[in-house]
């Protein structure tokens, strides 16, 4: 079942990216070859009926793409060039570009309302619901309803900011809280307890954890949804600056295996689990896309932008070859960090 459910969430998260894609490349005009979910051998495929179109079903389920006539390289005379992307207005080659994380980001933020109204939510403001006895923040004085409004002097405006910064720091040095509590604000210093299981992995605790007061409504389902999104979204800026910074390491991502593993330990906390795994993916998968790297969206848009303030285009050999380089970087990334996800398992 676990690989049924990785299959139809990549598979979903994909098709969602790659369908915003297609329907503004189709409504604007362009010559689209093929429309293709999966990579490699093909599984299944057919044409529909006056539709240029190609429509596929690949062996490998983690990724896609949708095959645009003048996208890169224009080496297709059979194709109008009314009908090349590259004749098409700026705005409207941005908006192509762009419509796969839109799309993402409408699905993480649909499913994460959906599952609020359905089941419920919690709080995402930094308020104590709970301490645990004789743990380092009820020894530090902390209380319940203490609002943590900074960690480290950095600001923590929801309860996945402070789980964030507390995982980063993930050592036993001492933390400085900035907590508001009914007598004003004031700052404590922590320092987590090590603690290290049987198989000798080691973790940190402070012993605080969220309110687990359910809220229902459209109205708390929405604004669970909007707080949600963006600490989903911000977590992944502060991850990034990680990597760029060192803070966090290569090894500390997953990739297919990974996800893989946490689609089976999701699936244990029911259909709501694997909703919000579906979301946090989605938005995740949005995110890297924006980035302006070769081969990523974000790079597409940026090359659009920097055609339209200079009023030239940019070599499209050229532009195809590094495209292609970043490619090869990410498959080469993926690849290293599959073998690290395989050996976690062992």
């Amino acid at each position: 079942m676990t690989l049924i459910y990785f299959i139809l969430m990549l598979g979903t998260i994909v098709f969602i990216h790659e369908l915003g894609h297609f329907f503004w490349a189709k409504k604007s005009g362009v010559y689209c070859y093929e429309f293709s979910l999966g990579f490699g051998p093909k599984l299944f495929s057919f044409k529909r009926k006056n539709d240029e179109t190609l429509y596929c079903l690949r062996l490998i389920p983690i990724g896609g793409y949708v095959a645009m006539a003048g996208e890169e390289v224009d080496d297709d005379s059979s194709v109008p060039k009314s009908k090349k992307m590259y004749n098409k207005p700026w705005y409207k080659k941005l908006i192509i570009v762009l419509a796969g994380v839109i799309n993402n980001f409408i699905l993480g933020f649909a499913v994460l309302f959906i599952i609020a109204l359905i089941y419920g939510s919690y709080t995402t403001k930094p308020i104590i619901g709970t301490i645990t006895k004789d743990s380092p923040c009820e020894k530090a004085g902390l209380s319940v309803g203490d609002r943590i409004i900074k960690i480290n002097g950095e600001t923590t405006r929801t309860w996945d900011d402070v789980t964030l910064k507390l995982t980063l720091a993930n050592n036993e040095k001492t933390q400085i809280f900035t907590i508001e509590t009914n007598n004003g604000i004031k700052q404590i210093k922590i320092k987590p307890e090590k603690i290290t299981d049987n198989k000798g992995n080691v973790s940190y605790s402070y012993g605080i954890a969220l309110d687990d007061t359910k809220y229902h409504g459209t109205g708390n389902a929405f604004k669970y949804a909007v707080s949600k999104f963006g600490s989903t979204f911000n977590s992944m800026i502060v991850t990034i600056k990680a990597l760029i910074t060192g803070k966090v390491g290569v090894n500390s991502l997953s990739g297919p295996v990974g996800i893989y593993s946490i689609v089976g330990a999701q699936s244990k906390a029911g259909l709501s689990g694997l909703l919000y795994l579906l979301a946090y993916l989605s938005i995740n998968v949005g995110f890297i896309n924006l980035i302006p790297f070769p081969a990523f969206d974000g790079y597409r848009a940026v090359i659009i932008i920097i055609e339209k303030i200079t009023g030239k285009k940019v070599n499209a050999k050229v532009d195809a070859i590094i495209n292609n380089i970043g490619l090869y970087l990410l498959f080469a990334l993926m690849i290293y960090i599959t073998i690290k996800d395989v050996l976690r398992l062992f």
